[in-house]
C-alpha cells in the first residue's frame, strides 16, 4: 500500500497489488475526504476479499460512497456484485456499459445501485470535494472515463499509460518504460486522433500525478509532460491496421 497524497483529511491510497498467475496485474486506488471513500476499478473475484479485507481496514464498509468503473473489463467490473453487497455504495460506469454489467451476475435488487455516466462525463462529491469523470472514449473502450481529482492533482487513466512486465511503482526514466508500454497501447487503443483528442482535453488539467490501472505511474510535471508527448504522437489501433493485414495476407 502507498499513500499517494495526504491534506486535511484527504488522502489518496494505492492499494496493494493482490494479482497473481494469468492474470493480468491491476492496480487498485481508493480516495478519501472527511471520511468517505470512492473506490476505483475494484477489480475482479481474486482479488474481492483481500481488497476488500484492505478497505475495511482502513475505513468503515458504510463510509464507501461511490464505485468508479472506468469501462467494463472482468479486471474492474467482475467482483462488482460482492462490493454492493459488502457496502451501501452507489456504482457509476459509461452509459454504454450499464446492460453489460449484470452479465457479471449483478442481482437484481442491487442494480438500482448502478448509474450511468453520460458521454461528456460528470462530477461527484465526495466529502468536501468534487472528482470529475472526464471522457477518454476508445482508450480503449467505447465507453470510457479517467478520474481526476483536483486536490491531490492525480489523474486516474484507466488502461491509458498501462504498462506490462515491470517491478516498480514509479516510471523514471520515459525513454526505457516505453518498451513496456507501447505494444499494450498499440493493440488496445483505437487511434492516434483518440490519443490526441484526450491529450488536448488532459493539458488544461494541473496534473502531478498520472495512475494507470496496470503498472507504474508518472510522477511530476516533467514525466506527465513527456507521457503526453509520446500520446499525442503514438500510432496505433487502426492506424495500424494495413500492416496487420498485410502480414496476414503474406502468411496465406
Amino acid at each position: 500500500m502507498e499513500v499517494l497524497f495526504e491534506q486535511d483529511g484527504h488522502r489518496n491510497i494505492w492499494l496493494e497489488d493482490f494479482g497473481h498467475g494469468l492474470a493480468v496485474q491491476a492496480n487498485q486506488h481508493m480516495i478519501i475526504d472527511d471520511g468517505l471513500a470512492l473506490l476505483l476499478d475494484p477489480g475482479g473475484h481474486k482479488a474481492f476479499k483481500p481488497t476488500l479485507a484492505q478497505v475495511t481496514g482502513l475505513i468503515r464498509a458504510a463510509d464507501l460512497k461511490y464505485l468508479f468503473l472506468s469501462h467494463q473489463d472482468p479486471d474492474i467490473v467482475a467482483a462488482i456484485n460482492g462490493w454492493l453487497l459488502a457496502s451501501d455504495a452507489e456504482a457509476y460506469c459509461s452509459k454504454l456499459w450499464v446492460r453489460f454489467v449484470p452479465h457479471f451476475g449483478l442481482d437484481k435488487y442491487l442494480q438500482h445501485r448502478l448509474h450511468a455516466v453520460p458521454d461528456e462525463g460528470m462530477v461527484l462529491e465526495l466529502g468536501r470535494n468534487k472528482l470529475h469523470l472526464l471522457p477518454a472514449h476508445f482508450l480503449h473502450s467505447a465507453g470510457n472515463f479517467h478520474l481526476y481529482d483536483p486536490v491531490s492533482r492525480i489523474l486516474y487513466t484507466g488502461d491509458l499509460g498501462a504498462s506490462m512486465g515491470i517491478d516498480y511503482a514509479f516510471v523514471d526514466d520515459f525513454e526505457s518504460h516505453r518498451a513496456y508500454m507501447e505494444p499494450f497501447h498499440q493493440r488496445y487503443m483505437a487511434c492516434n486522433k483518440a490519443m490526441r483528442t484526450w491529450a488536448r482535453m488532459a493539458r488544461r488539467l494541473d496534473i502531478d500525478t498520472i495512475a494507470p490501472q496496470h503498472g507504474a505511474a508518472f510522477r511530476g510535471p516533467e514525466m506527465v509532460n513527456q507521457f503526453m508527448d509520446w500520446a499525442e504522437n503514438l500510432a496505433c489501433g487502426i492506424d495500424l491496421l494495413d500492416v496487420l493485414y498485410e502480414e496476414a495476407a503474406a502468411s496465406l
